[in-house]
């Protein structure tokens, strides 16, 4: 299990791969497989019958999921990839920051 700063919500950029340079929004995070769902990248067409979930059966187009190596946090700032840290506040509570601009995150 690798732990990660991207959550659910955050808006990336994928750095490696064929979907290499789009950006997107974080549908999933699943830390023990180390994989990310980003909302419209990385599509997938699935052949499936009809059943009660899926009407109408066939070619279904959804997110398939990728490694969590080849994105990377977009700065809200500098609107360029970044890393996250960490960083306690007064209170106690613990924050996320970007690298690149020093900018808290939410």
């Amino acid at each position: 299990m690798k732990k990660s700063r991207i959550r659910k919500g955050d808006l990336v950029m994928v750095i490696a791969g064929r979907e290499r340079g789009k950006t997107g929004k974080v549908l999933s995070v699943d830390p023990v497989a180390g994989k990310v769902v980003v909302e419209k990248l990385n599509i997938i067409k699935r052949h499936t019958k009809p059943n009660p979930k899926v009407r109408q059966g066939g070619i279904i187009e959804k997110e398939a999921p990728m490694a969590i190596s080849n994105v990377m946090y977009l700065c809200p700032v500098t609107h360029k990839p970044t890393r996250l840290g960490v960083r306690v506040l007064e209170d106690g509570r613990r924050a996320r920051f970007s690298k690149k601009s020093k900018e808290l995150i939410e």
